[in-house]
């Protein structure tokens, strides 16, 4: 997909220049010798999986995690050498590509266990395996170190890592639940069940807790922007997302009336600016009547419901506005911080679900050099 095609409609940018230096800031947190693992799941947070990978090994990036078998397989496209851990539990027809592929597997159960270590025989191959432990997050992994080392004389499996994951509530639960994963990890061990690697932490994790980085940490919010607020070097992270679309109508609505699909009357005449974009974009409805987008360097608020493919915006006082004109949905001017405050949203997922319609367009020293288009249709011939 050309340039303009890309950009007709709604599409994101990805700086990833920012993105490099967000990678390269997260990674002088860590101590040497400590395994950086890049957390690109859910399409990398939304910025496209295989860009994503490509791009932060270029800068040296040696490890990635994610939390679906499809998105381990694209990644292991991306990235051929690469270590690449799938944290998400792994279907029966998936493992023998997995484990052929080199692809480290999670195991928080025996039966896990158990059907790794089959198909790891079907192929006549050792399955790389990472010990997932559940010390107060309460979603996957064992429980007790006993329980854990039923599998370690299971047939066909390597052990690399044993982990768990902070629920980050307070600080006294993160100190207890590291106390615990510790306490686990020795027992596991002394029981005879060894692996050089344990890791914790996530980017929050890191940034309050960094003597807690053992042998690897788990960074992926922080790669795309979206940094601890707590950080004493909060503002050195750098926007990676801008969303954007076009205005495609712009007209008078008399006061009375209703926008879209919402019956409140408007209180003034108001000029009303349609955008080619929607909830199926991964513009929240939740925003409706709450956020702000910008136009011509100003805030306008979002008018009425936000519709499957289109949202309004009240532009009356920016009445320069034309169709045609960009306009900035997220990142720029638009904060991520803000946008998620504004619908009460997670900050991850207000990237996350940024449709797969939408264009990804990968800008370096200002210029774009990559586009990715899933719903490109091509020339005709």
């Amino acid at each position: 997909m050309d340039q303009n095609r890309a950009m007709s409609r709604a599409w994101v940018e990805v700086d990833e220049d920012a993105l490099l230096h967000n990678f390269r800031l997260a990674k002088s947190l860590c101590r040497p010798g400590t395994a950086f693992i890049c957390v690109v799941k859910a399409n990398a947070y939304g910025l496209g999986l295989r860009r994503t990978v490509e791009t932060l090994q270029s800068a040296g990036a040696e490890w990635f995690s994610v939390a679906a078998s499809e998105e381990a397989l694209i990644a292991r496209k991306a990235a051929k050498n690469a270590h690449i851990l799938l944290m998400g539990p792994a279907g029966d027809s998936y493992l023998p590509e997995l484990i052929s592929k080199n692809i480290s597997l999670t195991v928080g159960t025996l039966e896990d266990g158990r059907r790794v270590s089959q198909a790891a025989a079907q192929l006549d191959k050792n399955a790389l395996v990472h010990v997932k432990l559940d010390t107060g997050l309460h979603r996957l992994g064992f429980t007790q170190a006993k329980d854990a080392l039923r599998i370690k004389d299971l047939p066909g499996l390597t052990f690399e890592g044993i982990y768990s994951h902070l629920a980050l509530r307070s600080k006294e639960q993160s100190i207890e639940q590291e106390r615990q994963f510790t306490s686990m990890a020795e027992a596991i061990e002394a029981g005879g069940l060894r692996a050089p690697m344990r890791h914790l932490l996530d980017s929050i994790g890191l940034t309050r807790y960094p003597q807690w980085q053992m042998q690897g940490v788990r960074v992926g919010a922080f790669l795309y922007g979206n940094v601890p607020p707590a950080w004493e070097w909060f503002g050195e992270g750098r926007n990676v997302v801008t969303f954007k679309s076009r205005v495609t109508r712009v007209a008078w609505v008399k006061a009375g009336e209703g926008v879209g699909y919402d019956d409140t009357p408007l209180e003034r005449d108001t000029l009303v600016a349609t955008l080619p974009v929607g909830y199926i974009d991964g513009y929240p409805r939740a925003l409706s009547q709450r956020g702000f987008v910008a136009v011509r360097g100003k805030k306008a608020p979002v008018l009425g419901l936000v519709c499957m493919d289109q949202m309004m915006i009240d532009v009356t006082d920016i009445q320069e506005t034309k169709a045609g004109d960009t306009v900035t949905l997220l990142g720029g001017e638009i904060d991520l911080r803000e946008y998620a405050t504004w619908g009460h949203l997670n900050r991850n997922e207000c990237l996350g679900i940024i449709g797969r319609r939408v264009p990804r367009v990968y800008i370096r020293n200002g210029r774009i050099v990559h586009i990715d288009a899933e719903m490109d249709a091509g020339e005709e011939t």
